[in-house]
Protein backbone atom coordinates (compact mmCIF):
# COMPACT_ATOMS: atom_id res chain seq x y z
CA UNK A 1 0.00 0.00 0.00
CA UNK A 2 1.11 3.52 -0.90
CA UNK A 3 -0.22 6.97 0.14
CA UNK A 4 0.47 9.87 -2.79
CA UNK A 5 0.16 13.88 -2.50
CA UNK A 6 2.33 16.55 -3.50
CA UNK A 7 3.43 19.88 -3.53
CA UNK A 8 3.57 22.97 -5.89
CA UNK A 9 6.03 25.70 -5.58
CA UNK A 10 8.82 27.93 -6.53
CA UNK A 11 8.85 30.40 -9.32
CA UNK A 12 7.82 28.08 -11.73
CA UNK A 13 5.03 26.15 -10.11
CA UNK A 14 7.08 23.03 -10.28
CA UNK A 15 5.75 19.67 -8.50
CA UNK A 16 7.40 17.60 -5.65
CA UNK A 17 5.80 14.45 -5.39
CA UNK A 18 5.92 12.10 -2.38
CA UNK A 19 4.97 8.77 -2.19
CA UNK A 20 4.52 7.17 1.29
CA UNK A 21 4.66 3.42 1.15
CA UNK A 22 5.26 0.83 3.83
CA UNK A 23 9.02 0.11 3.34
CA UNK A 24 10.07 4.01 3.03
CA UNK A 25 9.07 7.54 1.62
CA UNK A 26 10.10 8.70 -1.49
CA UNK A 27 10.32 12.09 -2.59
CA UNK A 28 10.26 12.90 -6.69
CA UNK A 29 11.72 16.13 -7.06
CA UNK A 30 12.68 19.26 -4.54
CA UNK A 31 11.12 22.05 -5.57
CA UNK A 32 11.48 25.71 -3.48
CA UNK A 33 9.44 24.97 0.07
CA UNK A 34 8.80 21.39 -0.72
CA UNK A 35 10.74 20.67 2.98
CA UNK A 36 8.70 23.64 4.78
CA UNK A 37 5.74 21.39 2.88
CA UNK A 38 7.10 17.99 4.58
CA UNK A 39 8.21 19.35 7.70
CA UNK A 40 4.60 20.54 8.54
CA UNK A 41 3.16 17.36 7.54
CA UNK A 42 5.91 15.65 9.74
CA UNK A 43 7.17 13.42 7.11
CA UNK A 44 10.16 12.52 6.74
CA UNK A 45 11.98 11.26 3.51
CA UNK A 46 14.70 8.60 3.02
CA UNK A 47 15.45 8.79 -0.66
CA UNK A 48 15.16 11.84 -3.24
CA UNK A 49 14.93 10.54 -7.17
CA UNK A 50 15.27 13.51 -9.28
CA UNK A 51 13.95 13.20 -12.82
CA UNK A 52 16.48 15.90 -13.84
CA UNK A 53 18.26 18.73 -12.45
CA UNK A 54 16.59 22.14 -13.94
CA UNK A 55 16.81 24.79 -10.91
CA UNK A 56 13.21 24.65 -9.83
CA UNK A 57 13.42 21.17 -9.65
CA UNK A 58 16.18 21.09 -7.02
CA UNK A 59 16.09 24.44 -5.22
CA UNK A 60 15.29 22.46 -1.85
CA UNK A 61 17.53 19.07 -2.92
CA UNK A 62 20.74 20.21 -0.49
CA UNK A 63 18.14 21.13 2.30
CA UNK A 64 16.28 17.90 2.06
CA UNK A 65 20.06 15.78 2.12
CA UNK A 66 20.73 17.96 5.42
CA UNK A 67 17.67 17.69 7.07
CA UNK A 68 16.54 14.17 6.17
CA UNK A 69 19.96 12.04 6.11
CA UNK A 70 17.98 11.06 2.83
CA UNK A 71 19.90 9.67 -0.57
CA UNK A 72 20.19 11.20 -3.51
CA UNK A 73 19.60 9.55 -6.72
CA UNK A 74 20.08 11.34 -10.47
CA UNK A 75 21.46 10.52 -13.79
CA UNK A 76 24.04 12.60 -13.18
CA UNK A 77 26.17 14.54 -11.14
CA UNK A 78 25.69 18.15 -9.57
CA UNK A 79 26.50 20.63 -12.21
CA UNK A 80 25.74 24.02 -13.05
CA UNK A 81 24.98 23.25 -16.75
CA UNK A 82 21.74 21.33 -15.87
CA UNK A 83 20.33 23.62 -12.84
CA UNK A 84 20.23 26.72 -15.73
CA UNK A 85 21.39 28.69 -12.88
CA UNK A 86 23.68 30.80 -15.53
CA UNK A 87 21.71 30.40 -18.48
CA UNK A 88 18.96 32.03 -15.90
CA UNK A 89 21.45 34.85 -14.88
CA UNK A 90 22.00 35.86 -18.54
CA UNK A 91 18.65 35.64 -20.00
CA UNK A 92 16.74 37.65 -17.00
CA UNK A 93 19.68 39.96 -15.53
CA UNK A 94 18.66 38.27 -12.63
CA UNK A 95 20.53 36.18 -9.95
CA UNK A 96 19.90 32.71 -8.98
CA UNK A 97 21.49 29.95 -7.20
CA UNK A 98 21.44 26.55 -5.81
CA UNK A 99 22.46 25.38 -3.06
CA UNK A 100 24.73 22.55 -3.98
CA UNK A 101 24.16 18.77 -3.10
CA UNK A 102 26.08 15.71 -3.64
CA UNK A 103 23.89 12.95 -6.09
CA UNK A 104 24.81 9.69 -3.98
CA UNK A 105 23.87 7.10 -6.83
CA UNK A 106 24.33 7.93 -10.55
CA UNK A 107 21.78 6.14 -12.88
CA UNK A 108 23.61 7.21 -16.03
CA UNK A 109 23.30 3.25 -18.27
CA UNK A 110 20.82 1.64 -15.71
CA UNK A 111 17.85 0.15 -16.56
CA UNK A 112 16.22 -0.46 -13.04
CA UNK A 113 16.37 0.48 -9.15
CA UNK A 114 15.13 -0.68 -6.23
CA UNK A 115 14.22 2.18 -3.48
CA UNK A 116 11.96 1.84 -0.35
CA UNK A 117 10.70 -1.46 -1.02
CA UNK A 118 9.78 -0.44 -4.78
CA UNK A 119 11.17 -1.85 -8.24
CA UNK A 120 11.46 1.25 -10.43
CA UNK A 121 12.50 1.06 -14.27
CA UNK A 122 14.41 3.86 -15.53
CA UNK A 123 13.89 5.38 -18.63
CA UNK A 124 16.37 7.73 -19.92
CA UNK A 125 14.31 10.64 -22.61
CA UNK A 126 16.39 13.50 -23.14
CA UNK A 127 15.35 16.57 -24.96
CA UNK A 128 13.88 18.76 -22.52
CA UNK A 129 17.19 18.30 -20.34
CA UNK A 130 20.05 15.81 -21.09
CA UNK A 131 19.47 13.97 -17.65
CA UNK A 132 15.78 13.61 -18.21
CA UNK A 133 15.08 10.32 -16.37
CA UNK A 134 10.88 8.78 -16.02
CA UNK A 135 10.57 6.09 -12.88
CA UNK A 136 8.09 3.55 -13.53
CA UNK A 137 6.94 1.70 -11.48
CA UNK A 138 5.32 -1.32 -13.46
CA UNK A 139 3.60 -3.20 -10.61
CA UNK A 140 1.82 -0.07 -9.47
CA UNK A 141 1.45 1.46 -12.99
CA UNK A 142 3.18 4.76 -11.82
CA UNK A 143 5.46 7.02 -13.94
CA UNK A 144 7.33 9.91 -12.50
CA UNK A 145 8.56 11.59 -15.54
CA UNK A 146 9.09 15.14 -14.61
CA UNK A 147 8.96 17.56 -17.47
CA UNK A 148 9.20 14.63 -20.10
CA UNK A 149 5.40 14.66 -20.56
CA UNK A 150 2.33 17.02 -19.48
CA UNK A 151 -1.36 16.39 -19.67
CA UNK A 152 -2.11 17.72 -23.34
CA UNK A 153 1.81 19.00 -23.97
CA UNK A 154 5.45 17.91 -23.25
CA UNK A 155 8.82 19.30 -22.01
CA UNK A 156 10.31 22.35 -23.65
CA UNK A 157 13.19 21.49 -25.81
CA UNK A 158 15.05 25.22 -26.08
CA UNK A 159 17.28 24.62 -23.26
CA UNK A 160 20.73 23.81 -23.92
CA UNK A 161 20.91 19.90 -24.69
CA UNK A 162 17.24 19.86 -26.01
CA UNK A 163 15.81 19.06 -29.09
CA UNK A 164 12.05 18.43 -30.33
CA UNK A 165 12.89 15.46 -32.25
CA UNK A 166 14.61 14.04 -29.51
CA UNK A 167 11.93 14.11 -27.07
CA UNK A 168 9.37 13.05 -29.36
CA UNK A 169 11.44 9.88 -30.62
CA UNK A 170 12.00 9.14 -26.55
CA UNK A 171 8.24 9.74 -25.81
CA UNK A 172 7.15 7.27 -28.82
CA UNK A 173 9.70 4.52 -27.84
CA UNK A 174 9.78 4.59 -24.14
CA UNK A 175 6.24 5.68 -22.86
CA UNK A 176 3.99 5.28 -25.46
CA UNK A 177 4.20 1.51 -25.46
CA UNK A 178 3.31 1.51 -21.86
CA UNK A 179 -0.37 0.73 -20.74
CA UNK A 180 -3.20 2.94 -21.39
CA UNK A 181 -3.93 2.99 -17.61
CA UNK A 182 -0.10 3.93 -16.32
CA UNK A 183 -0.95 7.13 -13.99
CA UNK A 184 1.46 9.73 -15.42
CA UNK A 185 2.99 12.04 -12.31
CA UNK A 186 4.44 15.58 -14.74
CA UNK A 187 7.06 18.34 -12.96
CA UNK A 188 4.30 20.59 -13.81
CA UNK A 189 0.29 20.74 -14.11
CA UNK A 190 -2.05 17.74 -13.13
CA UNK A 191 -1.81 14.30 -13.48
CA UNK A 192 -2.79 12.20 -16.23
CA UNK A 193 -2.48 9.05 -18.23
CA UNK A 194 -1.06 7.33 -20.52
CA UNK A 195 -4.03 6.19 -22.37
CA UNK A 196 -5.17 9.99 -22.37
CA UNK A 197 -1.85 11.54 -23.82
CA UNK A 198 -1.93 9.24 -26.55
CA UNK A 199 -5.84 9.69 -27.42
CA UNK A 200 -5.46 13.35 -26.67
CA UNK A 201 -2.08 15.36 -26.62
CA UNK A 202 -1.63 17.32 -29.93
CA UNK A 203 2.24 16.68 -29.77
CA UNK A 204 1.66 13.29 -30.00
CA UNK A 205 -0.77 12.23 -32.44
CA UNK A 206 1.78 12.23 -35.79
CA UNK A 207 3.98 9.61 -33.42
Amino acid sequence: MFRLSYFTGGIAQTNGWLLEGDAGVIAFDAPEGFTDWLAARKVRISALLLTHQHFDHVQDAARLKREHGCLIYAFAGHSRALTLEDLFGAVTGMGLSVEPYEVDELLEGREALGVAGMAWQLLHVPGHSPDSLCFYSEAEGLLFGGDVLFADGIGRTDFPGGGTDLLLSGIASKLLPLPDAVRVFPGHGPETTIGIERAENPYLQDL
